[in-house]
């Protein structure tokens, strides 16, 4: 028999690609933090000898969730300005908040407490944009979480940075720094089309080019924006960007809920990506993506969560759930974006927009073993027809047990193993505590 480090037995492994497949009594073979077998249960046990077995005979293992747009240090916001416009939202009370409180330990804080969210809801990938991303970085690290960081880029001047040199010198330095790295990569993030000009923009479509490395930007978020960029420069964001250079594989546009025909067209053949963030933009009122015509034109559609400030969760199953039934509204058509559409889009799709989709986002021979075991043996998911659509449309992150990353396992009954819960839950309240207070005081006057 074979030796390995950890043989998985579970009711059903859905491993993605092939699509709208899954496997019934089958088992997962992990050594050195692959993927080196999937088999049937009855022939692993004879095959191979584990140093950890786990017979999870109600519960399905899917490909870890890669949650592809995030602002993950915002988590210490969360619910601080509910039920508002976008712009009102950013202008009036998100970022005087941020010139107030965002800190190298604030994003820290904040950065562990959403990934101890996300792990703990199956989450085992996100892209990230916030300032001091090294601080995210070295919190991912020793949480063992798979990370794209944002070199982040702005007009104006932050905490972070003074102005563009200063922002490309210290995304540059970020990316040299974890360049070789097993689990952290990086990505240009300038912020939205209507807060970076085009200079600093032809700046990162060169240094894209040659890091070789995706650019990850707001682009068509709100209606706003597109008179905005009409008035200002002419034309429609996504068509400037065009002529910058940045309509391309390597562009990630998060939001995109406007867009025309003629658009959906040219990222297709462009071969660029969406994110869609159903819930955030259903809560700030921006429109609505077009998942099912983006889908059918042939563009690669995944999902993200945005930040926990405008959500108010980084939940992946609830965004799973939340595009199927916009999708299928949207459309007019019940069987647009199925449950397997969304699952494809909350784990495959997004590992293809990040450039990872060799390593990650399916459960194949070969790939790092990032993978999420799913309880679907409680009463709220009896009877178990379809266990791709119990996960989209009855399942949700309270069902996740256990979490593994590159084979490593970093959720075990649903508590955290490499990260401290009762030291993340008490920064956070001290925080919420010190923003509150202030908050309050800034509204008296």
């Amino acid at each position: 028999m074979e030796q390995i480090d950890t043989l998985i037995h579970a009711g059903w492994i859905i491993p993605v690609i092939p699509e709208n497949t899954w496997h019934e009594d089958y088992a997962l073979a992990i050594h050195n933090g692959k993927i080196i077998d999937l088999i049937p249960s009855s022939d692993a046990s004879k095959k191979y000898q584990a140093n950890v077995t786990l017979d999870l005979n109600q519960h399905a293992l899917i490909p870890g969730l890669v949650n592809t747009h995030t602002h993950l240090a915002m988590s210490l916001f969360r619910g601080l300005a509910d039920d508002l416009p976008l712009m009102e939202w950013l202008n009036g009370h998100i970022w005087p908040a941020e010139a107030t409180w965002v800190s190298p330990e604030f994003v820290h804080d904040g950065s562990r407490l959403a990934i101890s969210e996300m792990l703990r809801g199956g989450t085992t990938a996100f892209n990230d944009m916030y300032f001091f991303p090294d601080e995210t970085a070295q919190v991912a690290a020793e949480a063992h979480i798979r990370a794209t960081l944002g070199m982040i880029l702005i007009d104006f001047p932050t905490v972070w940075a003074a102005d563009a040199d200063e922002y490309i010198h210290k995304g540059l330095k970020l990316h040299d720094d974890y360049r070789n790295h097993p689990l952290i990569k990086t990505a240009f993030a300038p912020h939205a089309p209507y807060t970076v000009s085009d200079e600093p923009l032809k700046r990162v479509q060169t240094l894209a080019e040659e890091l070789d490395v995706p650019i990850h930007m707001h682009v068509h978020e709100t209606a706003d924006e597109i008179g905005g960029s009409l008035e200002h420069h002419q034309n429609r964001p996504l068509a400037r960007l065009n002529k910058l250079g940045l309509v391309s594989p390597r562009l990630l546009a998060v939001h995109m809920t406007q867009l025309d025909d003629e658009e959906i067209k040219l990222l297709a053949q462009m071969g660029s990506h969406v994110v869609h963030c159903p819930e955030s933009n259903l809560k700030l009122a921006s429109g609505f993506c077009p998942v099912d015509k983006l889908v059918k034109a042939g563009v690669n559609v995944a999902l993200g969560t945005d930040g926990a400030a405008s959500n108010n969760d980084l939940d992946m199953f609830g965004e799973m759930r939340s595009a199927a039934m916009l999708g299928k509204a949207v459309a007019h058509d019940a069987s647009a974006v199925p449950a397997a559409t969304a699952l494809s889009m909350a784990t495959i799709n997004g590992a293809r927009a990040l450039g990872i989709d060799s390593e990650t986002g399916s459960l194949e021979t070969g790939k790092a073993a990032d993978i999420v075991a799913v309880n679907l043996g409680s009463l709220e998911t009896q009877p178990v027809y379809n266990p791709i659509s119990q996960l989209v449309y009855a399942t949700g992150r309270d069902k996740v047990s256990d979490v593994w990353v590159a084979g490593k396992h970093v959720v075990k009954d649903a508590t955290l193993i490499t990260l401290d819960e009762k030291i993340i839950r008490e920064k956070a309240v001290e925080w919420g505590k010190k923003i509150f207070a202030a908050d309050q005081k800034e509204g008296e006057k």
